[in-house]
């Protein structure tokens, strides 16, 4: 049998970006949730908010660890597996990785230390100030990832000198029609992926009936901001959906199994198996019009269709679809949960229904696995095109001999999924040994001679017993008057 070298450099890049994925979509929530976390303790003193924060910088190092070494790794394929892809869109690419690295991965890096090691050694507002330097840094991060992957689904400021790019407007190139739907959109996947991880702990603990004042605080508070974040992310999903049937739509017809070259009043297909051969859906499902309604925001818009384009133009439509309605599903389950957290809260009972608490924890990986099926929409959905419309992915891969690729794909997996249960087996470490106490805490804090948080504790600690003993020499100087 003969091996594709297109197809097995493609599916190594696959494999390695879906691996480094799962790490960002993490951290870039956790990040944030630590910095609300931090900042709620600073304004209220409450140590239960603390004790969040300190148990889940843990958990968020070693993922920031993961993401780092697995994203080093997707760079060097693009000079060894497609070669020719970096020589025409250096130009422009080139310089947007370069800003990732010279201003996210820079902050991250010069104060993530401070982050995770100076809880006692600084002052509790530049420990705060740097927990919000990494937060920041994760966010630019992803805006400069997503503005390099934009640009090749909706390309835009370029010229085209000798076949290559070259820049006619950054401003052009950054702010390209898709990119600030697509940042969006997966910014607030990531902190709604970050929400379900930490609640899905929380739900676990509160069923073994363990650190349960710990659990219900971050299951509470992880309830409320599902609520307010999952019907905005089905918004924007709305809104990005309209600009992808503008500038792609091939993209759009594979994601809603549209085949006509036109189609009005197109159906919402619950369920479909898209048949590739014979053009068209087999055992389709669906409700009148609802997809023209959601797709054009008319009860009989018209949509363009697969059939459209030529079949060699066209992505794997079976991939697409499917990967789709998993991302839309947890979507809707997600938004599921939160509606029913509500409804339990209100009866007094979040924090006792065992179903409940047990259907949360089974969410903890949802989100993860939702975004690597919307990433599995973008990035198959944009093919056969690496720039879309004007570079095909077949042209730019590297003359490289497959059997080559074929090891190098066989030694990624296996050490990815070495990786992985590394990751697993610390995570799961962590959770079993759960939060610190607050007795362990306070031990920790207390006699500290950092001007951080650790005083704080101190003086609210010095204040109480004040307190206490003047009450106790009020009341002995009360009977003393008695008798």
């Amino acid at each position: 049998m003969d091996l594709d070298v297109a197809i097995l450099s493609r599916i190594q890049f696959a494999f390695t970006v879906s691996f480094h994925i799962i790490f960002p979509s993490i951290t870039i929530g956790l990040a944030t949730l630590i910095a609300i976390w931090e900042g709620l303790w600073l304004k209220t003193h409450n140590p239960y908010y603390l004790q969040l924060a300190k148990f889940w910088i843990k958990p968020f190092a070693i993922t920031f660890g993961m993401g780092v070494v697995s994203g080093i790794v997707l760079s060097y394929e693009f000079g060894t597996n497609f070669s020719k892809f970096s020589e025409m869109t250096g130009a422009i690419l080139e310089p947007l990785m370069a800003y990732e690295v010279l201003t996210a991965f820079f902050m991250e890096a010069g104060f993530l230390g401070v982050m995770l090691f100076g809880w006692q050694r600084v002052g509790r507002k530049l420990h705060f100030f740097s927990t919000l330097v990494v937060m920041t840094g994760t966010w630019i991060s992803a805006f400069w990832i997503i503005v390099a992957n934009s640009w090749m689904q909706t390309p835009a400021g370029y010229k085209i000198v000798d076949g290559k790019f070259e820049v006619e407007s950054w401003m052009a190139i950054i702010f390209n029609p898709s990119m600030p739907y697509r940042f969006t959109h997966m910014l607030m996947a990531a902190f709604i992926t970050a929400i379900f991880v930490v609640a899905g702990i929380c739900a676990y603990y509160l069923l073994k009936k363990q650190n349960i004042p710990f659990a219900k605080k971050g299951l509470s508070m992880c309830m409320w901001f599902a609520l307010i974040l999952t019907p905005m992310q089905a918004w924007i999903g709305d809104m990005h959906g309209l600009n992808v049937q503008e500038h792609q739509p091939t993209k759009l017809a594979a994601m809603e199994g549209i085949w006509p070259e036109k189609e009005a009043n197109v159906p919402l297909l619950l369920f479909a198996m898209p048949n590739m051969e014979t053009e068209s859906n087999d055992y389709q499902v669906g409700i009148p019009n609802l997809g023209s309604l959601i797709l054009t925001h008319s009860w009989d818009g018209e949509v363009q269709g697969l059939k459209a384009v030529p079949p060699e133009d066209r992505p794997n439509v079976p991939l697409v679809f499917w990967s789709f309605r998993v991302m839309v599903g947890i979507g809707f389950g997600m938004m599921g949960i939160a509606v029913l957290a509500l409804l339990l809260r209100r009866k007094g009972r979040l924090f006792e229904n065992k179903p409940f608490l047990a259907l949360v924890s089974l969410f903890t990986p949802a989100g993860v696995i939702a975004v690597l099926a919307g990433w599995y929409v973008v990035e198959i959905g944009r093919q056969p095109w690496i720039v879309y419309n004007l570079v095909r992915t077949s042209e730019i891969v590297s003359p490289l001999p497959a059997e080559r690729v074929l090891f190098t794909l066989i030694v990624f997996v296996v050490i990815y999924t070495l990786l992985l249960g590394v990751y697993l087996y610390f995570m799961r470490k962590l959770i079993k040994k759960g939060p610190p106490s607050m007795a362990a805490l306070e031990q920790q804090l207390i006699g500290m001679k950092a001007p951080g948080y650790a005083l704080a504790w101190v003086k609210l600690l010095q204040e109480n017993d004040a307190q206490n003993k003047d009450t106790q020499n009020t009341q002995v100087r009360n009977k003393e008057g008695k008798q």
